[in-house]
């Protein structure tokens, strides 16, 4: 039996976005690995109910909700259901985002609030409602907030997923902190999740610009795209993660590069530079 196993074993995990890329591939592991019970949390009703049956018809036990996570109350009840119904949460992930491509001032007003409510908004409501729960449960629960190699990086045409990613990093950092403060630490774990290249679809429901520079938000969308051809499968990356919680790491990462990407950053930190233009696979063309 792996450690991920002994810890998550039997235990409820709670999944937001659960219909589709890192957040299904989180599922499908957490089920079929470890033995949990998956609340599959989406907006997608018809993507969680799929991934129900899937996951039931071989064995697991799942149940897909419809939520959005930009509805407080919305969480608030899948949070209540989940424990009336389920019992405690072991797992909480708060993974549901949302992309957007162009130049900051290109960006529609209604895009960038979607963004902030979904990608930002969204982790705080998870935490809001399930984490007082899970404090006042005695077993052992984790929490993983979705931020990405976004948010420890700095690149043009994604401004807006770029700064949530780093919001909910800061967010997970400040949170890990008062749950020690508060007492906690012992028996409830937040860490931060930092996907580099997994294969989702965010790239090609990202929002774009309506006026303005459209060529150079569709050709940023075109070069992620691109770079999705060799992105880690989802499933592949959810083991890396769980092994990862496991072993009681913080950051949890799916690619080396991400170390890379975290390590440029603190040395631009630490020698004042200012951002330059990504290069390499990442760059802009």
């Amino acid at each position: 039996m792996t450690a991920a196993k002994d810890l998550f074993g039997g235990g409820v995990a709670v999944i937001t976005g659960a219909g589709a890329g890192i957040g299904a591939g989180l599922a499908r592991y957490a089920a079929s690995e470890l033995g949990m019970t998956v609340v599959l949390a989406d907006v997608d009703a018809a993507a969680v109910a799929a991934l129900r049956a899937e996951l039931e018809e071989g064995g697991a036990r799942a149940v897909d909700v419809v939520c959005d996570v930009r509805d407080p109350q919305a969480v608030e009840r899948l949070a209540e259901r989940t424990v009336t119904e389920l019992g405690p949460v072991r797992l909480l992930v708060n993974n549901a985002g949302v992309e957007q491509f162009g130049y900051l001032w290109d960006t529609p007003v209604g895009n960038w609030e979607r963004l902030v409510s979904v990608n930002v908004n969204g982790v705080f409501h998870g935490i809001r409602a399930f984490l007082p729960r899970m404090l006042a449960e005695p077993g052992r629960s984790w929490v993983w907030n979705l931020s990405s190699v976004g948010g420890v990086t700095a690149a043009p045409l994604q401004a807006a997923y770029i700064m949530s990613k780093h919001a909910v990093l800061a967010i997970t950092e400040c949170l890990h902190q008062e749950v020690e403060l508060a007492g906690h630490g012992g028996h409830v774990h937040v860490q931060a999740v930092l996907p580099g290249a997994v294969a989702s679809n965010i790239f090609e429901s990202a929002g774009g610009v309506e006026d303005g520079d459209t060529a150079a938000a569709e050709g940023q969308r075109a070069a992620m795209l691109g770079i999705k051809a060799l992105a880690m499968d989802p499933l592949e990356a959810a083991r890396i993660f769980f092994d990862q919680a496991a072993a009681g790491e913080f950051y949890l990462t799916s690619q080396s590069f991400v170390h890379d990407a975290m390590a440029a950053r603190a040395d631009t930190l630490a020698h004042r530079r200012p951002p330059v233009l990504p290069v390499g696979e990442f760059a802009v063309e």
